[in-house]
């Protein structure tokens, strides 16, 4: 059973690292379905999902598409709302938890099936609390830091209890909410993913929820799917890809909702 679930989150990890993403959304449904415990699974798809980064964040730094500094200070907040959540999640049922999996799954498909443009405009020529101007390569954006600290705070509490990395949430957030390009947006969430799976994976540790002997077979299979699917992703159509998987997740959902009601 062990090598039939490694070699199909190998498959996710290769499909979600094209979009810099960690594939919790299918590392902790599709080990809830192979019948393992779902505080089990979502500690276990926390570490796959700190693997995937580090394999993916390889990949995208050669290619200059990961804004550092505010990778990092985003981090500073989201890594701590993971933690809580990795840490409150012993508080809930499974099947609550599922349903609201499968809540954040529909968030996250309407963001990739809809088609969002959103345009910003920097308020001013300076960076200051409001308005921080970045510049990576040729691309210029600022972004709203009174906005940003809280919105990823509160999406790094969602990722943590539920056992996602929060790439699901990240890439529409940066990209609508925050005006970063969405080429460094994936970039940049390949790697905040890993920081932020990390603070939930220290709360389900904490709460003793990890199989580490599982995990260490997984990640293996993971790294390297994640070193195949970010390469890919270099020269990829991510638009008609997002589309597709959005109403892919729309079906996870489901089999989820049923799971839980069943």
């Amino acid at each position: 059973m062990l090598m039939a679930l490694a070699a199909i989150l190998f498959a996710v990890a290769v499909l979600f690292s094209m979009l810099g993403q960690g594939g919790g959304v299918l590392y902790t449904p599709v080990q809830v379905l192979f019948g393992i415990d779902f505080h089990t699974a979502a500690a276990t798809s926390l570490f796959l999902i700190m693997t995937i980064s580090l394999s993916s964040s390889i990949v995208f730094r050669k290619a200059k598409r990961i804004d550092w500094p505010l990778a990092l200070v985003l981090e500073s907040v989201t890594a701590a709302g993971g933690f809580a959540g990795g840490l409150w999640s012993g508080w809930f049922s499974g099947a609550s938890l599922s349903v609201l999996f499968a809540a954040v799954m529909v968030l996250a498909a309407v963001f990739m099936i809809r088609k969002f443009e959103a345009e910003h405009h920097c308020a001013t020529e300076r960076s200051g609390f409001f308005s921080w101007h970045r510049e990576l390569g040729d691309q210029r954006y600022c972004v709203n830091l009174a906005l940003a600290l809280p919105v990823s705070a509160a999406a790094g509490m969602i990722s943590g209890m539920v056992g996602v990395g929060g790439g699901i949430l990240k890439v529409p957030m940066m990209v609508l909410l925050f005006g970063v390009p969405m080429d460094i947006a994936i970039g940049s969430s390949a790697f905040m993913i890993g920081l932020t799976a990390g603070g939930g994976f220290a709360g389900h540790v904490a709460g003793g929820h990890w199989d580490w002997r599982s995990s260490l077979v997984l990640g293996v299979m993971v790294f390297v799917g994640g070193q195949i699917g970010s390469r890919l992703s270099l020269g990829l159509d991510k638009k008609k890809l997002k589309r597709a998987f959005g109403w892919f997740l729309l079906v996870i959902a489901v089999v989820m909702l049923v799971k839980a009601w069943g």
